[in-house]
């Protein structure tokens, strides 16, 4: 059985673009029955830009939340908080003393972020030796990236490899498993999907908030009603064929082509499937939100079989530097 780690950010409630772009490929991958799955919050990550505590725990609660509501089964996943195994800090450290400076600094991450973010310390110049160390904590056999990810895993083979090397077999040397380009999922402006645009879409909003935010924020043309549209320009049939059937998505776009079928309609008919489609989730978001020590007990569970495996390679890998474990 092949070990599959996977981190997630803890950047607050998830939108519908990063459900439908990571979420159903990550879930489906850590339900599969022949991976030995892990997959943890990164709220130590998370440090490098948030510095509110309040802000820190509830974006990684609502996190949580948002994967469990959407199918991620615990009794299937080791499903943990990063900083609840603290072996991952210690173990950073000693990757740290044997890793090159001058690596580090070509790390792709650090120089896009170094140049547009305010807050520039150092936890962002060590952050792939973190990631390192959550990796290699938990003898990890595949792990899911993107190509713009693919650098940090190789410099975690890197790092494991001197160690091996140094101080005999230590650790497992993980393998990519090279994720399709994530699909794009357009905001209400018509671009990528992203909070920092402002374009998103909350499937766990109301279905009063949801309807508010399509009507005002998607923009349409002013084309006659009775005129015919073209469907492949508009971004309420854009994310209307991404969740609804093949079927519902030929009608619209056959009514939307043959005219007498107007901008509101279509704006109704994309509410009615988004508050449709995702109503079982929005529910069990929405339990969650009210019975939040149910995440608790499911995230300490999982920590507790996390800090297993990785107090077991903690204390090989103390041993073999000549520390007392």
């Amino acid at each position: 059985m092949s070990r599959v780690l996977t981190g997630i950010q803890s950047t607050g409630r998830p939108h519908m673009g990063n459900i439908l772009g990571a979420f159903s490929p990550a879930i489906k991958l850590a339900n599969k029955s022949t991976n030995d799955s892990f997959l943890f919050i990164a709220d130590l990550h998370s440090l490098t830009q948030v510095k509110n505590p309040t802000e820190l725990k509830e974006n990684t609660f609502q996190v949580a939340a948002a994967w469990l509501a959407f199918g991620l089964d615990p009794a299937k996943t080791t499903f943990y908080r990063q900083s609840d195994v603290t072996e991952c800090v210690e173990l950073s450290w000693y990757l740290n003393c044997f890793f090159p400076y001058q690596r580090l600094k070509l790390a792709h991450s650090f120089k896009d972020k170094a140049n547009r973010l305010e807050d520039v310390n150092s936890g962002l110049f060590m952050y792939p030796m973190l990631m390192a160390a959550d990796i290699l904590l938990y003898d990890a056999d595949e792990i899911p990236v993107g190509r713009d990810q693919l650098q940090h895993l190789e410099m975690t083979r890197d790092v494991a490899s001197r160690i091996n090397h140094k101080i005999g077999d230590v650790f497992v040397l993980p393998k990519p498993i090279i994720q399709a380009e994530a699909q794009l999922i357009p905001g209400t402006d018509g671009e990528k999907m992203s909070k920092s645009r402002d374009n998103i879409i909350d499937l766990f909003a109301s279905e009063k908030e949801i309807k508010k935010n399509i009507n005002k924020n998607i923009i349409t043309d002013n084309t006659p009603l009775e005129s015919p549209k073209d469907p492949d320009a508009s971004t309420v049939y854009k994310l209307y064929k991404l969740i609804a059937s093949e079927s519902q998505a030929q009608d619209m776009a056959n009514q939307l082509k043959a005219g007498g079928y107007g901008w509101g309609h279509a704006k109704k008919d994309l509410i009615n499937c988004i508050c449709e489609q995702f109503a079982p989730q929005r529910e069990k978001f929405n339990h969650y939100l009210n019975n939040r020590h149910e995440v608790e007990e499911i995230l300490n569970e999982g920590a507790i079989k996390a800090k297993k495996v990785a107090e077991a390679t903690l204390i090989r890998v103390k041993k073999g530097l000549g520390y007392n474990s």
